[in-house]
């Protein structure tokens, strides 16, 4: 079978070894006569790839023993929600940074469960660039933001000193794909579909002392401390995505772990960023240069048809999702850790090609 060539923004291209293993396991899981998805979440067959999943988030982001790793439910859009209601303290005030479409929704979200302070709002740059510091408000609970909007292409390359607020982070397009310096965040999401594996699971990385703010008010699916205390096995876990999960892991640590896999991801991203940049104005990346993303490239054309009329055509020479977000248009090139560096190369190559035939 010939592979396309997998630009989508999410679900996103997979490591074709994590998906001939999951082929070849699927029927029969190492020879246990079922399906690993169709055994018990409490047999040692499952509870060996769940700890493994586990360690290994552990291991790539060099946790400290102070920090669970929790596997839940729902996506990313969930934890818009239970983010506030289990990190909202005293006088139930946070801060949330707005740099582009899912920031606005994890902030619309927590309004509606308590007071939340605008640390910054990109809205008159058009979302196309970030701040050099962010200063979270007197009594804050937590500063919020998205490390990494899929949709506007831009990224933070470095962290805000909170002077002690803890800072969440939505890394949902960017998990996985650079070494983080842990020790400045007091919890990190992330849901699977970009850089872990298939939909289905949401990774959550929580300190410890946040897990006590967690009211024993909520419901039960609610609540972090519970999902902690329970090894994300309070309930039955999304146990495919999770089994993928841990093998896209795998693959990341055999790669030589997180700062090998930064040197490619950004080998692949300047690829196509000097394809745009040398194109004389042909290609146009509204991102100021400081903050584009590795993970999600955005240009634009002239115009419409001819934005067309290049996804068309891409789509002919085996590359699709190239099509830009509805709410922006123009087109989008997601390289998450899984496309190799040929599908980079590959692309660059035809944007080349169809500058010079205009």
């Amino acid at each position: 079978m010939s592979r396309k060539l997998n630009f989508f923004a999410g679900p996103s291209t997979l490591p074709v070894e994590v998906l001939e293993e999951l082929k070849e396991n699927m029927v029969d899981y190492k020879g246990m006569g079922m399906s690993l998805i169709e055994t018990s979440h409490r047999s040692k067959e499952y509870d060996e790839v769940h700890n493994e999943a586990v360690g290994l988030v552990k291991e790539l982001l060099e946790l400290p023993d102070n920090y669970k790793v929790v596997f839940l439910g729902g996506g990313a859009t969930l934890q818009f929600s239970m983010v506030p209601m289990n990190l909202l303290i005293g006088e139930r005030v946070c801060d949330y940074t707005l740099t582009g479409v899912w920031a606005k929704k994890a902030y619309a979200d927590a309004v509606k469960l308590g007071k939340v302070n605008v640390a910054f709002d990109g809205k008159d740059d058009k979302y196309t660039q970030l701040p050099a510091s962010v200063m979270p408000s007197a009594g804050s609970s937590y500063l919020h933001l998205t490390s990494n909007e899929t949709i506007g292409g831009l990224q933070w390359q470095n962290w805000p000193d909170t002077g002690g607020v803890p800072l969440v982070a939505d890394m949902s397009s960017d998990i996985m794909s650079r070494p983080l310096p842990i020790e400045k965040f007091g919890m990190i999401y992330a849901g699977a579909q970009k850089n872990l594996g298939p939909a289905g699971t949401t990774l959550a990385i929580i300190r410890n002392d946040l897990l006590e703010r967690s009211s024993d008010n909520l419901t039960a699916y609610l609540n972090y401390s519970i999902h902690a205390d329970k090894n994300s096995l309070y309930n039955t876990p999304p146990v495919f995505s999770i089994w993928a999960v841990m093998l896209v892991l795998r693959r990341l640590k055999a790669l030589g772990g997180l700062g090998e896999v930064e040197k490619m991801n950004r080998k692949k991203a300047g690829i196509i960023y000097d394809a745009i940049d040398s194109s004389e104005g042909f290609y146009k990346c509204p991102v100021q240069t400081e903050n584009r993303s590795m993970m999600n490239i955005v240009f634009t054309m002239a115009n419409e048809d001819l934005e067309k009329e290049f996804v068309t055509k891409a789509e002919a020479e085996g590359m699709v999702g190239l099509k830009g977000h509805r709410d922006v248009g123009g087109c989008r090139a997601s390289v998450y850790n899984s496309m190799p560096l040929e599908g980079a190369k590959t692309l660059a190559d035809f944007m080349k090609n169809f500058a010079a035939s205009k």
